[in-house]
């Protein structure tokens, strides 16, 4: 198994909005997709949906401004029961969020396009919690023939 795995941190933000973005709708829809719909909360699915298509995750761990875990329950096959895990700390002045989506079968190219993409809204994220406003999609970064 294989993980994609990411660190962004944000200044003078305290944890609580960081989580907010991560366990509510309306967070969610302001830096990964707007069309973002479901139940956020623990034992929830969240449905995201993109131009090529989307996913369904389960939440199955929320621990207030510590960590959010989901299980992908829909969309593509390589992503079918992995987990995408959401750490956060505080160190000084900062706040600091640990990603990973873990149980890769293999890295396979889309893990490296996953990868990219990944990247892009977790500085989507960063933007909201930072200045209220992110770059979701359909607003986000191409990087790919397939986005």
């Amino acid at each position: 198994m294989v993980d994609i795995l990411h660190r962004i941190a944000v200044e003078r933000i305290e944890p609580e909005s960081v989580y907010d973005a991560l366990t509510t709708i309306d967070g969610l829809a302001g830096w990964w997709t707007e069309d973002t719909t479901g139940d956020a909360g623990l034992g929830g699915t969240i449905v995201f949906r993109f131009p090529p298509g989307g996913f369904d995750l389960k939440v199955i761990e929320a621990v207030p401004n510590e960590r959010v875990t989901w299980l992908v329950t829909g969309g593509p096959a390589e992503w079918i029961d992995t987990t995408i895990e959401w750490r956060l700390r505080v160190d000084g002045d900062w706040t600091v969020l640990l990603f990973a989506h873990r149980g890769w079968a293999e890295p396979v190219e889309f893990m490296h396009h996953c990868s990219t993409k990944w990247a892009s809204y977790l500085m989507s994220l960063k933007r909201l919690v930072e200045t209220g406003k992110g770059t979701p999609s359909p607003h986000d970064v191409r990087v790919a023939e397939f986005d």
